[in-house]
C-alpha cells in the first residue's frame, strides 16, 4: 500500500513540475519544435547579420583589408546588405534555420521536460535539478543538431565571401549532399565542441536568471503571468547568456566554416580554445563579441517567441485535441 501511494506521489510531482501537465512526451515534443520554427521565422535575419558580421573580419583580412574596415555597426551592415544583395539575403540559409530548429529546439525543450519529469520522481524540483537538465539537454540537442548548424552557418555566410570561395549551396539538402560528398560525414560535427559548450551554458544560465529577472519585474509592477513580464525577463536573461557564449558562438562560426589552406590542406582552427586564442590574439579580443547586436536581437528575440508560441500551440492542443 505505501509503495503504492509512493509511486503516485512520485507521478504527481513529475505532473505538477512538467509544463503541460496533461500533455504526452510526444505532444511536449511537437509542440516545442513547432515553436521553435515559429520562433526562427520572425528572427533568422538576426541570425544572418550575426553570423556574417562575426565572420566578416576573417573574410576581410583573409583578403588584405585592415582590422579598422571591419569596423561597421549593426544598422550600417544590414542596410549595406539589403542594398547590395537585396531583403531575400537575410533569408540565405532559411531553410538549415528551420531544420535546425526540428532538431534543436524540439530535442531541447522537449528533453529538458523529459528529464526534469524523471528527476521528480527522486527529488525535489529545484535549482540544481533545472540546472543538471538544462545543461545535458542542451549538450545532447547541440550534439544532434549540429549538422544542420553547419549548413546554416555556411549558407547564411556564403555571399560574404570572395565569389572564388563561395559554395553556393542552393538548399539545406543540396548542402548535405555536397558535404558528405566532398568532405566526409565528420566535417558536419565541426565546430560541435563550441557548440555543445554554449548550448550547455545557455542552459545553465537561463536556468539560473529567467526565473529571478520574472520576480524581480513582478516586484517592479509587471504581473508574473503576463507577457511584459515574459518580454523582459526573457530579454534581460538572454542579455547576459549573449555576453557569455558569444566567444563560443564565434568559435562555433570559425570552425564551421572553415576551408583547408590549398597549400598545406589543414584547417586553420582545430578546437575550441584554439579558435578563441587564434581569434583573440590576430584579431583582438574584441573580435570574439563581433556581431554581438543582431546576436543578442537572435538570442532574446527567438527565447520570447518560442515560448510565446509554444505556449499557445499547448493551449490549442488542450483545448481541440487533448
Amino acid at each position: 500500500m505505501s509503495e503504492k501511494m509512493g509511486s503516485e506521489d512520485a507521478s504527481k510531482k513529475a505532473r505538477d513540475a512538467g509544463a503541460g501537465g496533461s500533455l504526452g512526451t510526444t505532444s511536449k515534443f511537437v509542440t516545442a519544435g513547432l515553436g521553435g520554427i515559429f520562433g526562427w521565422l520572425v528572427i533568422h535575419p538576426f541570425n544572418t547579420v550575426a553570423i556574417r558580421m562575426n565572420l566578416s573580419a576573417a573574410s576581410l583580412q583573409a583578403n588584405g583589408a585592415s582590422a579598422s574596415a571591419t569596423q561597421t555597426s549593426f544598422l550600417g551592415f544590414t542596410r549595406n546588405v539589403v542594398q547590395n544583395e537585396g531583403i531575400k539575403a537575410l533569408y540565405n540559409g532559411l531553410s538549415a534555420g528551420v531544420l535546425r530548429q526540428v532538431f534543436y529546439a524540439t530535442s531541447r525543450f522537449g528533453l529538458f521536460e523529459v528529464f526534469r519529469d524523471q528527476m521528480a520522481k527522486y527529488r525535489e524540483t529545484d535549482f540544481i535539478s533545472r540546472l543538471t537538465v538544462g545543461v545535458a539537454s542542451g549538450a545532447a540537442a547541440a550534439f544532434i543538431s549540429c549538422p544542420a548548424e553547419v549548413s546554416l552557418v555556411r549558407m547564411s555566410n556564403d555571399n560574404g565571401l570572395p565569389a572564388a570561395q563561395r559554395r553556393n549551396y542552393t538548399s539545406v539538402m543540396n548542402a548535405a549532399v555536397r558535404i558528405t560528398r566532398e568532405e566526409g560525414v565528420s566535417a558536419f560535427w565541426r565546430g560541435s565542441s563550441p557548440f555543445m559548450m554554449r548550448a550547455m551554458l545557455v542552459g545553465a544560465t537561463q536556468v539560473g536568471t529567467y526565473d529571478q529577472f520574472r520576480q524581480t519585474f513582478a516586484k517592479f509592477g509587471l504581473p508574473r503571468e503576463g507577457f511584459p513580464n515574459v518580454f523582459a525577463a526573457s530579454m534581460s536573461a538572454g542579455l547576459l547568456y549573449s555576453l557569455i557564449t558569444m566567444p563560443f558562438e564565434t568559435a562555433k562560426n570559425r570552425m564551421s566554416s572553415q576551408q583547408r589552406n590549398p597549400e598545406t590542406g589543414k584547417l586553420p582552427y582545430t578546437g575550441t580554445l584554439q579558435t578563441i586564442k587564434s581569434v583573440a590574439s590576430s584579431e583582438g579580443t574584441l573580435a570574439l563579441w563581433k556581431g554581438f547586436t543582431p546576436y543578442y536581437g537572435r538570442c532574446g528575440g527567438h527565447t520570447v517567441t518560442m515560448f510565446v508560441f509554444v505556449e499557445q500551440l499547448r493551449a490549442l492542443y488542450l483545448k481541440f485535441i487533448a
